[in-house]
This record gives structure tokens, C-alpha cells and sequence, in this order.
């Protein structure tokens, strides 16, 4: 799960520093335009998919990789598949771009994310500034992953992180402007990674 991780990962930091929405996302988080900041995530992520091999879907990007064909399946943002002649596999990751500044909408996209069968769950979201990251992702742990018992927890599959983008941290994008968190199942506890 590691690999898979550090791989997508590198992938998006590749793929954001070249991405033609890459000055958009920029301005719209220094200027806390974040329906804006969305749709040029969305085009970043659904790219560094497509790096990874996959076939992803969300707003703005209609797949056909389910005979049904649509943007968003479930209400989840971004769903990839890897290539595979099963058109009703799993996705192999699940994506939640959330621009809500409010704790109980980010908490909702974790929740939604950790319902869903996959090898990675992200969840993007947004703080101004990059120290109220930590108190965030404490919050959704005793929230969120904290009402899950240690056997819950402990079958859990795949990876499911947290990524807190930052305005303050605008000057290092994109390294210092996302931090990336990773879900510890046998503590209980994020990780900055």
C-alpha cells in the first residue's frame, strides 16, 4: 500500500507542476476561490489517474469504462479504474475534492470514502493557513475513524489519506502547499507523510 501511495503521490506533484491548470489552482487557493480551486483539482487529479494507467471519472470527465456511463458515480468525486475487460470491477482509487471549509463536510467526504471497496481513498481539502492542518486531521481521526472499532479499522483495505492544501504555503507550490497525511489502521492515527 506504501508504493501505491508514494507512487500517486509523485504522480500528482509531477503531473501539478506541469498541468495546464496548474497557475489556476494556484490563484484560486491564494485567493480562497475554492469552487474554482475544485474544478482545477479535478482536472489535476483525473490526470495524474491517467499517468497511473487508470481510467478515472468525475465532473467534467464522462467515462465509459461502466456500461453506464457518467461524470460522478456514487456522489464521489473522482472514481478510477485500472484497464480490465470486467466492466463491473472495483475502482482501485476514490478521490473527494472537498472545498467546504466546514469540519463536518470534510468529515463526511472521509466517511464516504472509507465506505467504498478500493486500494486508495484521498481526501482533498483546504485550510488557509498550513498550521490549522494538524488540528484538522486530529479532528476528523477522533470524529471519524474513531467510530470505527479496532475490527472495523482493522479490515479496512487499501491506503486512505488526507491531503490539506494551504494559501499560506502558496510560495512552495505545490510541495509545501499540500501536506499529506496517511491513516494508520494499527494506531488509529494520521501520519504526516
Amino acid at each position: 500500500m506504501k508504493d501505491l501511495c508514494e507512487k500517486w503521490q509523485s504522480a500528482f506533484l509531477e503531473n501539478v507542476q506541469r498541468h495546464r491548470n496548474a497557475g489556476q489552482l494556484r490563484e484560486a487557493a491564494i485567493n480562497g476561490q475554492l469552487g474554482k480551486w475544485t474544478k482545477a483539482l479535478t482536472s489535476v487529479v483525473v490526470t495524474t489517474c491517467e499517468t497511473m494507467g487508470w481510467t478515472a471519472s468525475a465532473k467534467g470527465h464522462k467515462a465509459d469504462f461502466l456500461p453506464v456511463s457518467r461524470g460522478e458515480y456514487l456522489g464521489l468525486d473522482v472514481l478510477a479504474f485500472a484497464g480490465s475487460t470486467n466492466q463491473w470491477k472495483f475502482p482501485v482509487a476514490v478521490m473527494e475534492l472537498e472545498n467546504s471549509r466546514s469540519n463536518d463536510h470534510i468529515c463526511y467526504s472521509l466517511w464516504k470514502v472509507l465506505c467504498i471497496h478500493t486500494e486508495l481513498r484521498i481526501v482533498f481539502c483546504y485550510r488557509q493557513n498550513s498550521d490549522q492542518g494538524p488540528e484538522l486531521v486530529r479532528f476528523l481521526r477522533d470524529q471519524v475513524l474513531q467510530a470505527l472499532s479496532i475490527e472495523e479499522r482493522m479490515v479496512l483495505k487499501g491506503a486512505t489519506i488526507v491531503v490539506v492544501g494551504s494559501r499560506n504555503e502558496s510560495a512552495t507550490f505545490p510541495y509545501g502547499f499540500f501536506k499529506w497525511w496517511r491513516f494508520d489502521k494499527n494506531t488509529g492515527t494520521f501520519e504526516l507523510i
